[in-house]
């Protein structure tokens, strides 16, 4: 499983903002905020429910794993999906870098990716879903 995730009742703009201070907490900024609602309207006239790609970067881990692997952005940011429910909930799933950093077949890169997951699991088990 490339991800782990989470699902929360709430307003949808009130667990955004509940998950960028729960990344702020564990040391990750986010460097990217994509809205694929706004987007997909724009861009094809579709209506879609509220989904925010959110590009999180925790930089003293990030600078560790480029220093081991400058090619290692390509797989970088770790993102982390907002994205409400036909019934109104809120997933909040992350991408698990324990997973996809697999593709980096070095040890150093592996205890990092570690590091990385355990900081994204407290994230997610601040938000109190199930």
């Amino acid at each position: 499983m490339y991800y782990f995730s989470t699902r929360v009742q709430g307003d949808f703009a009130e667990v955004e903002k509940q998950v960028i201070e729960a990344l702020k907490t564990e040391g990750f900024g986010v460097l990217t905020e994509i809205d694929i609602k706004k987007t997909l309207k724009a861009k094809l006239d579709v209506d879609y429910r509220p989904y925010r790609i959110l590009g999180a970067c925790n930089p003293p881990l990030a600078n560790q794993a480029l220093q081991a692997e400058p090619d290692i952005g390509l797989l970088l940011p770790c993102n982390v999906v907002v994205r409400e429910e036909e019934d109104s909930s809120i997933t909040v799933s992350f991408m698990d870098p324990a997973a996809v950093l697999t593709l980096v077949d070095r040890p150093e890169i592996a205890e990092l990716a570690g590091q990385v997951k355990a900081k994204l699991e407290r994230v997610r088990d601040s938000l109190g879903g199930s």
